[in-house]
């Protein structure tokens, strides 16, 4: 009885030291990645050239001088056409998941109801935004 308790907790132990060993391989490379990227920022640092002048400290604007002051107001409507857009897009991208699983076998009826549930609450968020008037380009 002492030798199969024994037995069964070395085993843990072992498996819990694979688990450890896999989880500080990952530790170690993470760690190696930040300090390249620190000792690259710290390179650049010290080895480029520091000459400030006027040119360079002003404002470039697509090779064109900068006229007036650098703050430009940009209407919100913008945001919300580029916020709509990427919830669609990102939406979308659940549809073809959901196209392989449809298609195996004995997930049919259950990914139906789930996909129609996803396409209902995007029908109604684009029915709130059409009510709030989003949609309409003025």
């Amino acid at each position: 009885m002492r030798e199969t308790l024994g037995g069964s907790t070395a085993a843990a132990a072992d498996i819990a030291a694979g688990y450890f060993t896999s989880y500080s391989v990952v530790g170690l490379l993470a760690l190696v990645g930040v300090l390249f990227v620190a000792v690259a920022f710290g390179a650049g640092r010290l080895l480029r050239p520091v000459v400030p002048t006027p040119e360079k400290l002003l404002t470039y604007e697509c090779g064109v001088d900068p006229v007036g002051e650098g703050w430009a107001h940009t209407q919100v409507r913008y945001y919300v056409y580029a916020f709509l857009y990427v919830i669609f897009a990102v939406d979308s991208i659940f549809l073809f998941p959901w196209a392989t699983v449809f298609a195996a076998p004995g997930y049919g009826a259950t990914t139906l109801v789930e996909m129609f549930i996803f396409l209902g609450f995007l029908a109604v968020g684009l029915l709130y935004a059409y009510k709030k008037g989003v949609l309409t380009w003025t």
